[in-house]
């Protein structure tokens, strides 16, 4: 393949680890905002200007982090209310461009509220945007509480249980898989029946594919059941919920379409090829953006992603569409209400020169996209993930041909996610099983899917 100097991308180096203001009022309508002053108002008089803005991040994590690091770029205050305590702290690479850190259990929305607006009365907060998948609830209360744009009850409710999701999208009239959702082994039967196998067995409201794989009989349906109601590990200290969904199974290549929401309109600003590993489970082994399709297609999946976004209430922020492409027709996976992961906002910017957790933050405050950095040039016509497993084995000794990789001109980087030595979950069955990951840049859609295989075909993950 033909080399290529290596690219210059400001943002991908500082986000390789797991980121006073306004006029004296005394009538707080929400809690901070004048009465008398609209959202569009208070927006007016904030875009452009040179004052410090004051950004809120609720347990910030992976990909969330670009937050923190665009918002302190900026010389904005940089607010993170995080527990800093068991699985949830902030993360080394971004805990020094806090500002502030509100120490509160964010798994608490009365102990989060009452120390958000502790903090907010002494100085205006500006923007509140979720860490994760899981403070997304957070999120959308506490900026309606200070007045902010926000998501509906309802609309969270929907992006975070599978099966009213899928409810809210049939409604509109759009393409889902056949659902129902259960809650005890007694119902796998008569639920596997309705939908028919093969189907598709995952928690409601978790992700990381944690715990979703596709079973051919009930059999295999109750040991997936039984399995996820065992399950004793927690994410983000939150104990996996009993309900599970039973869905269609849809063959076919998997997207994301990810974009952003403003002032009710859906844009988006990619889509990215998903490249997953073997059936039953589907773990995510890489990401190419743009995706290698026809722009018909491309525009297809685009217009349907917006479809179920309006048809969820995602009404601001960002979205993580997840759909695959079935007998030549969009079908629904599911949609988050947050930036996508993987490092999929950083292969956005390099392809498309849009920093999404940058334009997310200047919609919300009013700040100007252009003057805020959130609009940059691409820097590659295509760009992709790879991630590397130790395909079943325990645990690893090394990384044959990773130094030789790392020094091509196209590798903008290279992490070890999990060290030498280390045990790994041997059924690669979610994220936790990835030990390694590589970003690159291509000349094409298609190259990035060569240089996608050529790095697994080059990297020998060996045991002894």
């Amino acid at each position: 393949m033909r080399a290529a100097a290596r690219p210059t991308f400001r943002g991908f180096p500082a986000l390789l680890a797991p980121w006073r203001s306004s006029r004296p009022c005394h009538a707080m309508t929400p809690v901070g905002r004048c009465p008398d002053e609209p959202i569009a108002g208070l927006r007016a008089r904030f875009r452009g200007a040179s004052m410090s803005l004051r950004v809120l991040v609720v347990q910030p994590a992976f990909s969330a982090n670009a937050y923190i690091t665009h918002a302190h770029s900026q010389g904005w205050d940089v607010v993170v209310a995080s527990y800093e305590r068991e699985g949830r702290v902030i993360a080394d690479a971004v805990r020094d461009l806090t500002t502030e850190i509100i120490v509160a259990d964010t798994n608490d929305n009365a102990s989060l509220e009452a120390a958000v607006l502790e903090s907010h009365e002494r100085h205006p907060i500006h923007a509140v945007v979720a860490g994760g998948e899981y403070y997304v609830p957070g999120a959308a209360h506490l900026s309606a509480r200070l007045g902010l744009p926000a998501l509906t009850p309802v609309a969270v409710d929907q992006v975070r249980h599978k099966g009213k999701m899928r409810q809210a999208v049939a409604d509109a009239g759009l393409d889902v898989p056949r659902w129902v959702v259960v809650s005890t082994p007694a119902a796998l039967e008569e639920a596997c029946a309705q939908v028919g196998f093969p189907v598709v067995i995952k928690p409601v409201d978790s992700g990381g594919s944690v715990h979703v794989s596709r079973v051919d009989t009930v059999e295999e349906a109750r040991t997936a059941l039984a399995a996820m109601h065992a399950e004793e590990g927690l994410e983000f200290d939150r104990p996996l919920t009993h309900d599970a969904i039973i869905e269609q199974y849809v063959p076919g290549t998997e997207y994301s379409a990810d974009g952003y929401v403003r002032d009710g309109a859906a844009v988006v600003v990619a889509v990215t090829r998903k490249l997953l590993g073997p059936e039953p489970r589907f773990l995510e082994l890489g990401h190419l953006t743009p995706a290698p399709l026809d722009e018909a297609t491309r525009q297809e999946l685009a217009s349907y992603a917006t479809d179920v976004v309006r048809a969820v209430g995602i009404t601001t922020g960002p979205f993580h569409c997840e759909l695959r492409l079935s007998e030549g027709r969009p079908v629904l996976m599911e949609i988050a209400a947050r930036l996508p992961g993987d490092k999929i906002t950083e292969l956005m910017e390099m392809a498309t020169g849009l920093m999404l957790p940058g334009k997310v933050l200047a919609d919300i405050t009013g700040a100007d996209p252009e003057r805020s950095g959130a609009h940059r040039e691409p820097v590659a016509k295509a760009a992709g993930i790879r991630f590397l497993t130790a395909a079943g084995v325990g645990s690893y000794a090394r990384l044959e041909g990773w130094d030789e990789l790392a020094a091509e001109p196209w590798v903008v980087a290279s992490h070890v996610l999990v060290r030498p030595g280390a045990g790994i979950k041997t059924d690669e069955a979610d994220y936790s099983c990835r030990i390694a990951a590589v970003v690159f840049t291509a000349d094409s859609p298609d190259e990035a899917h060569e240089r996608w295989s050529e790095i697994g075909e080059r990297v020998r993950v060996l045991s002894v």
